[in-house]
């Protein structure tokens, strides 16, 4: 049956794909008549509508280019974020939650769903660390690029004297494993623990040792799930989420170093940022491995990273991305 499903979900991506070059190609097709029946009754007015479709045409065309720029084993995949406030206390706590908000958002502009897998909240306000799963066709090889340590200045609001303050926090992205692709993992090398709920997850979850806390003991890899409501179901989360780390060590061939699963960040702090939020002296949001960047904070804040993305899709293959 899950084999079947499969199968089903492989032909919709193919049919789907088809559906949108068949769309694109009527797109185009409808500007050229646009366009000639402009020219031929010498209409200006038509203009704005003509430009207008040009641009979606355009729009799309790119979006459909930077797809066949994920060739990556898992670039299909669903991807797993894992969110971690670096140093600074509850300055720190609140902006690695404006982070997982603003992939979030993300993930519903595009139609994305997410899921929380495990959360550790902060002490007075914010978030510690916390796992989100983003389910979707090709989330895991648009959201590889944001792997990496985000750098926020602002002026805080946990600061009676209004100052201005830099934080940072890190994101780990990993995909998710399909159940067919072999991963050897030996019970002998995992050590299992359990605990109480920290977060909120009803009254079932709070009050029962359901939280999952798997240490993988060749690595040192710990994964943790506490937002499902049995020990089994977190188990099987966690479960995953060690998959999907060993996987990607597998793939970058470095199994002795679990560095490499967190990217390439050494430390969340100065001189390591893959971005930078700016909200005070001026808005800015930079990606300093491309070069890219949007004025509008409060969109990007909200979810509007496309740009950024893709910036970072086509950098990439051309093997132009700048040392952080």
């Amino acid at each position: 049956m899950e084999k079947s499903q499969k199968v089903l979900q492989k032909t919709k991506q193919l049919k789907d794909k088809v559906g949108k070059y068949e769309n694109l190609k009527r797109s185009w097709e409808d500007a050229v008549v646009l366009i000639d029946l402009a020219n031929e009754e010498n209409d200006e007015s038509m203009i704005p509508e003509i430009k207008k479709t040009v641009e979606e045409i355009n729009n799309e065309l790119e979006k459909m280019t930077l797809e066949t720029l994920l060739s990556g084993p898992y670039d299909k995949n669903n991807a797993i974020m894992t969110f971690h406030a670096g140093a600074g206390g509850t300055e720190a706590q609140d902006w690695c939650e404006m982070l997982i908000r603003m992939y979030q958002m993300y993930a519903q502009k595009n139609g994305y769903s997410v899921q929380t897998l495990d959360i550790l909240p902060g002490d007075d306000a914010g978030v510690k660390s916390a796992t989100i799963m983003i389910s979707g066709e090709n989330a895991y090889g648009y959201l590889k690029s944001e792997k990496g340590v985000h750098r926020l200045v602002r002026i805080s609001p946990f600061d009676a004297a209004g100052r201005r303050h830099t934080s940072f926090a890190s994101i780990e992205v990993m995909p998710e494993i399909d159940d067919d692709v072999e991963i050897n993992i030996r019970p002998e090398d995992l050590r299992v623990d359990t605990y109480r709920s920290s977060g909120a997850g009803g009254q079932h979850i709070n009050k029962t040792d359901s939280a999952i806390r798997i240490t993988h003991i060749p690595t040192g890899i710990v994964v943790s799930c506490q937002t499902q409501r049995s020990q089994h179901q977190n188990r099987e989360y966690a479960m995953r989420m060690l998959k999907a780390k060993l996987a990607e060590l597998a793939e970058q061939q470095q199994k002795e170093k679990i560095e490499d699963i967190k990217g390439v960040q050494k430390e969340i702090a100065w001189g390591s940022q893959i971005r930078s939020y700016v909200f005070h002296p001026y808005n800015l949001v930079k990606d300093h491995r491309t070069g890219y960047e949007m004025g509008n904070i409060g969109a990007v804040m909200d979810g509007d990273l496309n740009g950024f993305i893709n910036a970072y899709l086509k950098a990439a293959s051309l093997g132009q991305l700048q040392n952080n």
